[in-house]
């Protein structure tokens, strides 16, 4: 039995009948994302269908004053949908209704609860596609809150540029739309961005319009080593430079191209710097793109340029790619993962991650490194024995060190996992008096303090 009160219970339970449960097993699938923070039991579970079912339960938890917590896929990794207290968890997941797509205006429809794939999916017979890819099959408003962004953001830009407007439920239980289907608008606060990695301490993400793309005529891949770091970034660098329409550019280390080999049988490739490259466009357009972006690496000691325009080539590269998680788990069986991502000003890119090699090998600790290169964002997947204290907080420090290399490089403790309940001090440190601008609008939207608690922002009780 869970500590929610009686009244609350009655109220929920009459409110959504069996989508309202208390039950151990639901509780316990509740209780943790993908992260490295320790799972902790909401007291109850909701799952809404509506935007007008997630009004009422939030204002029969605000009038309880009992906290809430948005749930999605449980894909995010720094312990957003963890509970920190006795909470409500309200399930988005059955809001997954696709309620329109036009084609004439590139935009659609969702709810909270449709993820990626059933979007891709969806999208597919009309000549479109949604270009923001997290790797994860995250739900739409789960990337919202998070401020997803990917491989592809380095042409078509993360979240904050593929989302036009939102239906927003705050802790009250009041309801509201931002933006609108226009492309541009003067008219008052942009508060559709403001929600967008407000990572659920705001209000509610039920509904949201997005852009779309028309799928491009041709997709061509390619892959070039490098001796360093730095000559794969320099070459990214120059092909942005010149304004050459990379669709995707995804750094790996020789650490995780090990990994790559091994698990995912990529032995034609050495265990070396790579950049893997993707381009969009007419068929002639990715032949002149391809061959632009292989002289460019060349004259950056780049080796052994391929160049593939066969889908089932693309899809063993790019599958690879998203398959880095379970690559670099291989490395250390039986280990934990403690994921974590740093962003720096591309210019200042290769000099963080080699410090940041430097670092993890000094410290002795087993991390591949992968990166969206164009974005100057990257990513460490630290193999941890959770029941080795010292090297959970030799970890721990790393995380620490990484994020004050970032802000000391005019960059940010994350580009995209977002703060959670690990990252609020680099918070702090990176924004200083602005934070408590930060504090400023979340009390004005959640005097109670009821949405997504102890997440984003620290605050003296």
């Amino acid at each position: 039995m869970s500590s929610l009160p009686e009244t609350l219970r009655e109220t929920l339970s009459g409110l959504l009948g069996d989508r309202f449960t208390d039950a151990e097993a639901v509780r316990d699938h509740h209780a943790a994302g993908e992260g490295w923070n320790l799972p902790v039991r909401p007291a109850a579970v909701c799952f809404p269908m509506s935007t007008e079912e997630v009004s009422a339960v939030a204002a029969a938890c605000a009038t309880a004053d009992v906290p809430m917590v948005p749930f999605g896929a449980g894909s995010s990794l720094e312990g957003h949908v963890a509970p920190t207290t006795a909470a409500v968890t309200v399930d988005l997941s059955r809001m997954n209704a696709i309620i329109d797509v036009s084609v004439e205006d590139l935009d659609c429809h969702v709810q909270a609860g449709v993820t990626r794939e059933q979007l891709e999916g969806a999208l597919r017979d009309s000549g479109l596609f949604f270009p923001v890819d997290p790797g994860a099959d995250a739900t739409i408003a789960g990337m919202v809150a998070t401020g997803a962004s990917g491989t592809t953001t380095v042409r078509y830009g993360a979240m904050r540029e593929n989302v036009l407007g939102l239906t927003v439920v705050l802790a009250d239980g009041r309801v509201f739309h931002t933006g609108g289907r226009a492309r541009k608008s003067s008219a008052g606060y942009d508060l559709t961005r403001l929600f967008i990695a407000s990572e659920g301490t705001l209000g509610f993400i039920t509904e949201i319009r997005l852009r779309v793309r028309g799928i491009p005529e041709a997709v061509s891949a390619a892959v070039c080593q490098f001796p360093s770091v730095a000559g794969a970034v320099e070459s990214v660098i120059e092909a942005i430079q010149i304004e050459l329409p990379l669709a995707r550019s995804e750094l790996v280390d020789a650490v995780q191209m090990q990994a790559f080999i091994d698990h995912e049988g990529l032995v034609e490739y050495e265990a070396q710097p790579t950049l893997m490259l993707e381009f969009h466009g007419t068929e002639n357009a990715v032949r002149e793109q391809a061959e632009q972006m292989a002289e460019i690496c060349g004259g950056h000691g780049g080796t052994g340029f391929r160049w593939a325009t066969q889908q089932e080539d693309r899809t063993r590269l790019w599958r690879a790619r998203h398959r880095a998680y379970f690559a670099a788990m291989a490395m250390g069986p039986g280990r934990k993962a403690m994921v974590t991502d740093a962003c720096v000003p591309i210019s200042r890119l290769a000099e963080c991650i080699e410090a940041t090699r430097v670092d993890l090998d000094e410290s002795g600790l087993i991390s591949p490194i992968v990166g969206h290169i164009g974005d100057g964002n990257f990513h460490c997947q630290i193999l941890v024995d959770p029941d080795d204290e010292a090297e959970v907080g030799s970890a721990r420090a790393f995380v620490s060190r990484l994020a004050a290399r970032a802000i000391a490089m005019d960059g940010t403790c994350t580009g995209e996992h977002g703060v959670g309940l690990n990252k609020i001090a680099y918070v702090e440190r990176e924004h200083g008096a602005a934070v408590d601008v930060m504090r400023a609008i979340k009390l004005a939207l959640d005097p109670q303090r009821l949405m997504n608690p102890g997440k984003v922002l620290r605050f003296e009780d």
